[in-house]
């Protein structure tokens, strides 16, 4: 189907985002908008976010993809992933306002845009009928240190290279367990803030145990932000039932980086969201 492309200025609490719409000649009721995370703009690693939207709006959806306030072509502040509700949501009303027979939205992000996404659709706004979520964001200095404990210092243990290096006497000894001592004692900190207020983990997981629709959780195979979350997910109380929630479908990229920079890697995110689209219920 062809589609046209179309610059959105969005009034956001007194300051000006920009975005663009993917518009499809016969639009569907169900558009998808796309939550950058940072530092990144709409364009998107490897012009991600720009091959994405194209491809949905050829099958018939309408993409947004902006910058939120303080990020790229967007007026305002700089601000974090978990201070852009207001962006979204003005998001939303602009993609409506422009495409008016959208009635439904997907929100979609990659890291901190996923966690953005995941905040805001724990929220009340029934226009969200759908997440689409790639590596989310849940890094602490615990999981951090946990998921190097887990991936990193047992992947060494089984290098032929690490321990020729060791019996060598070419390994400095003292700098290696000092690191691997910080990255113990990091991973025993609790995740949970001593304040009163809630950390961002734990306001996502219960935004997420809370979101009636439908979730699609796609995780790279070799990359540290998906191997925390996954890690999390499977320890960390607050998420427990997430994953066999019958809303809820997981695709693991075999391989692939953080960015899904490869091709071959990118397609199959496509792919397997405009599949995902269509499964929603209207």
């Amino acid at each position: 189907m062809r589609y046209t492309e179309h610059t959105l200025l969005m009034p956001c609490e007194g300051d000006v985002m920009l975005g663009v719409l993917c518009r499809p000649e016969q639009p569907l009721g169900r558009g998808l908008v796309i939550v950058v995370g940072g530092p990144q703009t709409r364009v998107g690693s490897h012009r991600q976010f720009v091959l994405l939207a194209r491809r949905l709006a050829q099958a018939g959806y309408p993409v947004l993809r902006f910058d939120y306030r303080g990020m790229g072509d967007s007026e305002g502040d700089a601000r974090d992933f978990d201070a852009i509700h207001a962006d979204i949501g003005c998001a939303l009303d602009a993609l409506q306002q422009a495409c008016p027979a959208v009635q439904t939205v997907a929100l979609w992000g990659l890291c901190d845009g996923a966690t953005a996404a995941a905040l805001y659709g724990g929220a009340s706004d029934a226009r969200v009928a759908g997440l689409c979520l790639l590596n989310p964001w849940v890094r602490s200095p615990a999981t951090l240190a946990r998921t190097h404990l887990k991936h990193h210092y047992t992947a060494r243990l089984l290098q032929v290279a690490f321990w020729r290096k060791l019996v060598s006497g070419k390994l400095d000894v003292v700098p290696a367990l000092r690191a691997l001592w910080g990255a113990v004692r990091a991973s025993r900190q609790r995740g949970e803030s001593t304040s009163a207020a809630l950390s961002f983990q734990t306001r996502m997981a219960q935004a997420l145990c809370r979101f009636p629709g439908p979730v699609l959780l796609v995780l790279s195979g070799n990359d540290y932000t998906a191997r925390e979350f996954s890690d999390t997910v499977s320890t960390d109380p607050h998420w427990r039932g997430f994953l066999q929630r019958s809303g809820v479908h997981r695709l693991d990229v075999a391989g692939a980086d953080h960015t899904f920079s490869r091709p071959s890697w990118r397609l199959a995110v496509e792919s397997a969201v405009l599949d995902w689209m269509g499964s929603i219920d209207q």
